[in-house]
């Protein structure tokens, strides 16, 4: 509330209508400020069941479960969204390992085997698919909905398993909307990583200015206000040069738009 207050009080205190008509704007602001704070536990609760772990498993190793980082559920409730990166290059059939996602059952955890249904590795992003019964699904939003300096969440495993199967959820502001590829000071700083994203058409990614991370990844990111998901959290575009996983985060997280999710569910 006081957050509110200190925002609006400028605004209303120069509203060239008058001090009733600037008071006025202040208490709606406030208001809106209240039920906008009030909504986020009611949209955090229904948001997390559709939040999961990915990873392998495999009955006689211990553990048996590999996580490598989140998923969200979408469409029907057994397709999952996550990064491609996430996804294991290689599956032990010989050893009986299978690809599948963690869920979370009271304080039970579930492994629910799934198969790889399209990878866009140019975006980062993974499309598994599940059997069984559907899970909750989230909705998916635009890339128009989202916009610099709007505030966001996501939710997610930030340390893996260390931490336990718990989703926890991060605030973040949407700091920019930035191409993909960093400009480089001079040649001396260019590798090989930059010249192969330099040769690649260019795309918007965003900056967030919260902390992610390595189990954030594939993490949802979506509006506190109505749930609706916006982007997914990546942790390796620009890794390299903003930071150094648990050892020096640097605040600076980056999150793929909402639209390349929705291409990659069209792919078959």
């Amino acid at each position: 509330m006081l957050i509110h207050l200190l925002q609006f009080r400028g605004t209303c205190a120069t509203n060239r209508f008058g001090r009733g008509a600037g008071l006025a704007v202040m208490l709606g602001c406030l208001l809106l400020g209240s039920a906008h704070g009030a909504d986020l536990p009611a949209v955090v609760a229904a948001f997390k069941p559709s939040v999961v772990g990915v990873g392998s498993f495999v009955k006689t190793r211990s553990p048996a479960v590999n996580f490598s980082g989140t998923g969200f559920v979408v469409g029907d409730g057994l397709s999952v969204i996550t990064n491609a990166h996430v996804v294991p290059d290689v599956i032990d059939t010989e050893k009986r390992e299978a690809l599948g996602v963690l869920v979370r059952r009271g304080n039970e955890t579930e492994f629910r085997a799934a198969t790889v249904v399209a990878i866009d590795k140019t975006h980062d992003l993974a499309h598994l698919r599940l059997t069984g019964a559907p899970l909750p699904a989230v909705k998916l939003g635009q890339d128009s909905d989202a916009a610099e300096g709007m505030d966001l969440v996501f939710t997610g495993f930030p340390l893996g398993m260390v931490l336990g199967l718990h989703p926890a959820t991060h605030r973040a502001l949407l700091a920019a909307i930035t191409p993909i590829v960093m400009p480089s000071l001079s040649s001396k700083s260019l590798d090989v990583r930059m010249i192969a994203q330099l040769q690649r058409p260019p795309f918007q990614i965003y900056q967030l200015d919260g902390t992610a991370y390595p189990g954030n990844s594939g993490s949802p990111v979506y509006d506190p206000g109505t749930g609706v998901v916006l982007a997914v959290i990546n942790m390796t575009f620009v890794k390299g040069l903003k930071e150094t996983a648990i050892t020096n985060p640097s605040g600076i997280s980056y999150a793929i738009p909402v639209s390349y999710v929705r291409d990659l569910l069209q792919q078959k």
